[in-house]
């Protein structure tokens, strides 16, 4: 089989969405020399407001990653008498934020990933002992067969006075109405719970901006805005950034749901070539696809020979199972998708 072009599944521009600079507008500099403290960034104001709404929360703020964003938030949360509940399949720059809360002496604990009865042990024991919970969790945990169960998480934080931080990265864009992430998937946006969730997400993925968004409450998001440490010591989203987000926002109002629908059928696509040449794959309707190669296989000589023959993967060695994941993407061709797929299947063929 020709290679060709490559066929890239390394990237998680979901939506395939890249502003190039003559799709947007033009900007004086990349940055106004001043933290956010001092002045928001010409747009980041309605930008976040737009972005509040597609999410079903109050209000938002921009922040330049969700290095930045967690940092401050559990830095803000850490001043509270307060409990970390983590789930254990949340992703390690949340988790480094939350960690950050308990260097400052807030008690951090993990439970099993959707295992409701185990979080709600936890909320009652740090209740008992007079600290209100705070559970961490992925919106949606790439692999997976689906989302954790977030309304009992949600309904748990809220009944100890509590709060839902969600790390909503990967759904962003992908899920629930309009691309409007997990809350919305999940029937929570502007519920009764809502002053007891807060959302952190990258519109790195769904979206392809380096920037990232806090979403909750307005009180909440007031709150942080004042006591924030990175809106006062670190530079902002760049204007390249906001006018890039304008864009995507832009994007997605006029032609975002046919996106999400041209990647479900890429997904549909590649799920049924693995199943008909008798690999498994696990992913569910996410694009992040990843199969699991037969015992025995060597996953260096089998993710070399895939990259010679033009179809670029990530390779995963996870204990004794090798794992190749594929990254799926609005833009994809059928033709690459079936590329990808019977190649695979040739050299699992030929090297196991």
């Amino acid at each position: 089989m020709s290679a060709g072009a490559p066929a890239d599944f390394t990237s998680a521009l979901y939506l395939g969405m890249r502003h190039p600079t003559w799709a947007l507008d033009g900007w004086p500099a990349l940055t106004l020399g001043k933290p956010a403290a001092l002045q928001e960034v010409p747009g980041a104001a309605a930008v976040a407001r737009e972005l509040a709404h597609l999410q079903g929360c109050a209000a938002a703020t921009l922040l330049p990653s969700t290095l930045h964003l967690f940092w401050d938030l559990f830095g803000m949360l850490g001043r509270e008498r307060l409990a970390v509940l983590v789930d254990e399949a949340a992703y390690p720059v949340a988790c480094w934020g939350a960690e950050r809360a308990a260097g400052m002496g807030l008690p951090l604990r993990r439970f099993r990933h959707g295992d409701v009865a185990e979080l709600a042990r936890q909320v009652k024991y740090w209740r008992d002992a007079g600290r209100r919970p705070v559970v961490l969790a992925d919106g949606y945990s790439p692999g997976g067969t689906g989302p954790p169960p977030l309304s009992a998480y949600a309904a748990l934080a809220a009944r100890a006075g509590g709060l839902l931080v969600l790390d909503d990265t990967q759904a962003l864009g992908v899920l629930g109405r309009h691309g409007g992430g997990s809350l919305v998937a999940a029937g929570l946006a502007r519920g009764h719970a809502a002053n007891a969730m807060v959302v952190g997400a990258s519109l790195a993925k769904g979206f392809g901006v380096p920037m990232a968004v806090l979403a909750g409450s307005r009180a909440l998001i007031d709150r942080f805005e004042a006591d924030s440490d990175t809106r006062l010591h670190a530079s902002p989203p760049s204007l390249a950034a906001v006018h890039a987000a304008r864009n995507a926002l832009r994007l997605n109002a006029a032609r975002g749901d046919a996106l999400r629908r041209a990647l479900a059928r890429r997904i549909g696509q590649f799920r049924a070539a693995l199943a008909a040449m008798g690999l498994a794959c696990t992913g569910g309707a996410f694009p992040v696809q990843t199969v699991r190669l037969p015992a025995g296989s060597n996953l260096a000589e089998l993710h070399g020979a895939l990259r010679r023959r033009g179809v670029l993967a990530l390779p995963q060695c996870r204990g004794n199972a090798a794992r190749l994941t594929f990254l799926l993407r609005a833009d994809h061709t059928a033709a690459e998708i079936e590329r990808a797929a019977a190649t695979l299947d040739e050299l699992v063929r030929e090297l196991t």
